[in-house]
């Protein structure tokens, strides 16, 4: 990590301050060295689970809803484009379940995998070798057809985009954005010299700001509602969908938030302590879905699906019932369903938000 740490010390030297989104672009995303583009960071080894290392079930069930969507349009080929692919595991068993039990729609799918990191499509292309005829990689939204027919998704994508900190200035009556800076060694929180923060700041109600404490600390993501407004501009026909971290804006604003929902993961443990070794540990913060839902409403989508991760894949376990067979119920996939929908696990903590073009 000294190549990382001489990246951000040298830039931090040479300005005084760096953002803290730019801090956590350099600590997640530079290209060799950042924390995603370590091999070990998701499973039992690794820091943290997600929904996708707990097992098939997940990227199965995923794909029995997507096959519902897609058999009712009209396109010669249909789009599935996934936003980042971690090592394209999900991508595998999504494919896996449409060639199994849905071969004429596999033969109608182009899968699309939206990733910037050369490592991370390299992981991707090994993983997924047996599917290479589905599948294509892009590393920008203008590499998409501007009118595309299927559906765009990420999971526990927008929660990782660099967020700005910003801090309530009781005595301005202003909100002013946090940055990082040096102290001896120590990388340490510091108020940034360009003011206060004015066209991304929260516009929350008189009442609220009158009541807010000095110091109230809460984050900004433009990344994650420009990810989501690309994705929607793109759609002609078909379904937007992200399943993260995340609330509606109002509760981002309430006592137990006052440090805001920023934080770290290592070793299957999470802290508050977010600027400690660089590129060793994961960093997230929740998204703002009212943000996104707004962003996509804009773009002429309309909401179908506000739930939590439990809720919604409860209703496509339903569903199946009620229609055409599922791989059998053995023990091992019913404790990974139980993982992903056991509120004290991750039925809880995840959101679904779904919009659609028809």
């Amino acid at each position: 990590m000294n190549a990382l740490r001489s990246k951000l010390d040298a830039e931090i030297r040479r300005d005084g301050a760096i953002s803290f989104a730019r801090f956590m672009e350099i600590a997640l995303y530079t290209p060799g060295l950042g924390y995603y583009e370590r091999a070990d960071t998701v499973g039992i080894a690794g820091d943290f689970y997600t929904s996708v290392s707990v097992g098939p079930v997940f990227g199965e069930l995923l794909a029995f809803r997507f096959a519902r969507w897609l058999e009712g349009l009209k396109a010669p080929r249909l789009q599935l484009v996934e936003g980042a692919a971690h090592h394209g595991h999900l991508a595998f068993d999504i494919l896996n379940w449409f060639s199994r039990y849905e071969p004429e729609l596999f033969r109608r799918i182009e899968y699309t995998i939206l990733e910037p990191s050369a490592l991370l499509r390299l992981k991707q292309q090994q993983t997924l070798s047996s599917f290479e005829k589905s599948l294509r990689w892009i590393t920008s939204w203008e590499d998409l057809p501007s009118q595309l027919a299927g559906i765009v998704f990420s999971n526990e994508l927008l929660d990782a985009f660099p967020v700005q900190v910003i801090s309530w200035n009781k005595a301005l009556g202003k909100w002013r954005e946090l940055g990082v800076t040096l102290s001896g060694e120590a990388y340490v929180w510091t108020t940034l010299s360009s003011g206060c923060v004015n066209i991304e700041s929260p516009q929350l109600p008189e009442e609220l700001l009158d009541v807010l404490p000095d110091g109230f600390r809460t984050e900004i993501n433009p990344a994650a509602v420009d990810w989501w407004r690309s994705a929607a501009k793109r759609l002609h026909s078909g379904w937007l969908l992200t399943i993260d971290y995340g609330l509606e804006t109002e509760d981002f604003f309430v006592p137990q938030r006052a440090a805001g929902t920023l934080r770290s993961y290592r070793n299957h443990r999470f802290s508050e302590v977010v600027l400690t070794d660089p590129g060793l540990q994961d960093i997230t913060a929740h998204v703002d879905f009212t943000k996104l839902r707004l962003a996509g409403e804009l773009c002429g989508l309309s909401t179908i699906v506000e739930s939590s991760q439990a809720g919604f894949l409860t209703r496509i376990v339903e569903e199946i019932g009620r229609s055409r067979p599922f791989d059998e119920w053995t023990p091992v996939r019913l404790r990974q369903f139980q993982t992903l929908t056991h509120p004290d696990h991750l039925g809880r903590n995840f959101h679904v938000l779904v919009q659609e073009r028809r």
